[in-house]
């Protein structure tokens, strides 16, 4: 009885999970008086094509705001991917001064809401001269704390140390080391904060919404709050605007879930 009644928990709270994206792909099928109608429709329609047109005909850049989005979250999770495991590497492996004082004030950022940095990244995009440039965005989310967490922990638990100081003796320069023995080994942990910092720059609203002002510059996130006025909202063209642009990240989701879920959990055994 205990089990059984775990598993309907759990099959409740992953119906709630998943409902709206459900209703996001059904309204996606439907027009606006189909949707507003109660109850409203939970099963597909045949109006996508209709609601794609009518998405293109408001926003016609909307493809290009898709492909600027996803070059920039993969860019960003490439940065972060060598940037923070590089740190990492320092962290957990070289002694050096100032190392614990260091990591403090990089886990001490973590702590700070992010509307601390709003008004000093705006000026200091502004002095650069990167409004309404990609790099406002790329350049900011190239490595983070929580990266570097990551990659520091999952490293101290799976790397041993004797395994460094083989490649030393051999001859390996520290670079080397890192490049040739110590990445390759983290597959689980590159491939969680890969995905998870994907799916953070993919989503990011905030930041493109400092930064970026011309609506042929926007990304994806500000494409979809733009069709939202304070007029009549064509929720059929929103719903079918946000049920492409989640294809992506459910497509990554389905092909590395598993990935994910290792790089989660090996440091919490090991650990």
């Amino acid at each position: 009885m205990g089990r059984a009644a775990a598993y309907t928990l759990v099959g409740l709270g992953a119906l709630l999970m998943l409902a709206p994206f459900w209703y996001m792909m059904v309204f996606a099928t439907h027009s606006n008086t189909e949707i507003l109608s109660v109850p409203p429709p939970s099963w597909f329609g045949d109006q996508l094509l209709v609601n794609i047109a009518d998405l293109l005909e408001r926003r016609p850049h909307f493809w290009k705001s898709l492909w600027l989005s996803l070059w920039i979250a993969a860019v960003i999770a490439a940065l972060n991917l060598f940037f923070c495991s590089l740190a990492g590497y320092a962290f957990a492996l070289h002694e050096f001064r100032g190392r614990e004082p260091l990591f403090a004030f990089v886990l001490a950022t973590l702590m700070l809401p992010s509307f601390v940095s709003m008004i000093p990244t705006i000026l200091l995009m502004q002095q650069l001269g990167w409004i309404n440039q990609a790099k406002a965005l790329i350049i900011p989310g190239a490595c983070g704390a929580l990266g570097i967490f990551m990659m520091r922990q999952y490293i101290q638990s799976s790397i041993p140390r004797e395994l460094i100081e083989a490649a030393r003796m051999d001859g390996c320069g520290e670079f080397a080391i890192y490049w040739r023995v110590v990445l390759p080994l983290l597959g689980p942990a590159l491939g969680t904060l890969g995905l998870v910092t994907f799916i953070g720059s993919y989503n990011n609203f905030v930041g493109a919404l400092l930064v970026l002002r011309d609506q042929d510059a926007y990304t994806v996130p500000l494409v979809l709050r733009s069709l939202q006025g304070t007029t009549a909202v064509a929720i059929s063209a929103l719903a079918a605007g946000a049920a492409v642009t989640v294809l992506p990240l459910l497509v990554l989701f389905a092909f590395y879930s598993r990935r994910l879920i290792d790089g989660l959990t090996t440091g919490a055994v090991k650990g």
